[in-house]
């Protein structure tokens, strides 16, 4: 995946579920994105760093670490990354409810990876809450593993 553009088709064993995987379009997928993540559940907290405006400010860095799935025209997963020239991060992953189960998670965060890697980036990391049960297995499915000495902190400085 080196250009920014590229756009990834995904077919399920038989070929019967197909998306493909693009980089996200602002301002045109923000609406349906944050819709995606506001319906995601529990796990995804939304506040002011997913406004249009500090989304903006997140695409002038990495915009290639913004991720969309799409099928038949419609955004049915997303995932957002980051990259500090030293770790990367997850910081949102959501798929459409109808198309959980389907390997579009597992998609998303496949290509997030392999543009990372294609960064210099050699770990990445992921805050989930620990009440998510779900999202749990499915990392811990995926390699993931709790990071038992850390703990995390967080200050608002604007």
């Amino acid at each position: 995946m080196d250009s920014s553009n590229s756009v990834f088709d995904r077919r399920q064993s038989g070929g019967n579920f197909g998306f493909q995987i693009r980089q996200f379009r602002f301002p045109e997928d923000y609406p349906t994105v944050y819709q995606l993540w506001s319906q995601a559940g529990s796990g995804i907290h939304l506040g002011r760093s997913d406004e249009p405006g500090e989304i903006v400010k997140k695409l002038t860095r990495d915009p290639d670490l913004f991720l969309v799935a799409e099928q038949g025209g419609h955004i049915i997963g997303a995932v957002l990354g980051g990259f500090d020239g030293r770790r990367g991060m997850m910081y949102h992953l959501a798929v459409a409810a109808s198309h959980r189960e389907q390997g579009v998670g597992s998609a998303l965060m496949e290509a997030l990876e392999e543009r990372l890697r294609s960064k210099g980036c050699i770990r990445y990391y992921l805050l989930v809450t620990r009440d998510n049960a779900d999202a749990i297995r499915f990392y811990e499915a995926r390699g993931w593993h709790l990071l038992d000495q850390l703990c995390a902190y967080g200050k608002d400085i604007a």
